[in-house]
């Protein structure tokens, strides 16, 4: 892949063979985040899982102390006091089986999550062949799933972000923006490790986490010291 003059530059600012702490790597990440835009801080984080097998599934969701840094669209699949209940609570799109052929057919996909009631999950599972691809379809584990959408809302718009695997067994997760402060960035960051290392499947063999790699959107990616990230 050609790379463009800024971001060969910016290679030249770090030790790419080296291993960094947490503080480093953010003050390096945030430092050559410099593109006309709020760049998008990044974790990519390979496992030693194997995604193909049940037992060593990873998904789950936390809520970021200082928030995401970007605003969510919320679309929820409800009916009756629930949908008004997810109004309330200031979801952006509520509604039920009338936004299968809106989605489905005319491609409208102005969300960023889908949370949804028990109830109406025969009618979101139709929309799995569009909303599945994207990573949009709503989960229990994520809490996207629920009865209680009032608090599935509110901790989305705090900024509660999902994480999984991939089918390359990595994790990839935001935790905030370029304009964030260090200590801001830190906090973020060390509750997604904490929550990472805490879904840990219990049949994993060998090394957890095998490596994490912390970029901004346009930037190099800077190696971090996985030992200690484990602790």
């Amino acid at each position: 892949m050609k790379r463009g003059k800024r971001y060969l530059e910016d290679m030249k600012k770090f030790d790419r063979s080296a291993q960094y702490d947490r503080d480093e790597a953010i003050k390096i990440v945030k430092g050559n985040a410099t593109a006309k835009f709020d760049e998008t801080m990044e974790l990519h984080i390979r496992t030693g899982c194997d995604g193909r097998r049940a037992d060593q599934q990873i998904r789950g969701a936390v809520v970021l102390p200082h928030g995401t840094g970007k605003t969510v669209r919320i679309l929820v699949f409800a009916k009756g006091p629930k949908a008004d209940e997810a109004e309330a609570a200031g979801a952006d799109y509520v509604g039920a089986e009338e936004l299968i052929p809106r989605i489905q057919n005319d491609g409208w996909l102005d969300f960023d999550i889908v949370v949804a009631t028990p109830d109406m999950m025969g009618v979101v599972g139709r929309l799995g062949k569009v909303l599945g691809p994207k990573g949009l379809m709503p989960n229990p584990k994520a809490g996207t799933v629920t009865m209680d959408v009032t608090k599935a809302i509110n901790e989305i718009k705090a900024g509660k972000i999902e994480y999984r695997l991939d089918k390359a067994n990595i994790v990839h997760v935001p935790f905030g923006k370029a304009s964030f402060t260090e200590e801001q960035l830190q906090d973020n960051f060390q509750a997604i490790m904490d929550a990472i290392v805490k879904a840990k499947p219990a049949a994993v063999k060998g090394a957890y986490l095998k490596s994490v790699t912390m970029s901004s959107t346009m930037g190099p990616g800077v190696r971090m010291n996985v030992a200690k990230l484990a602790n």
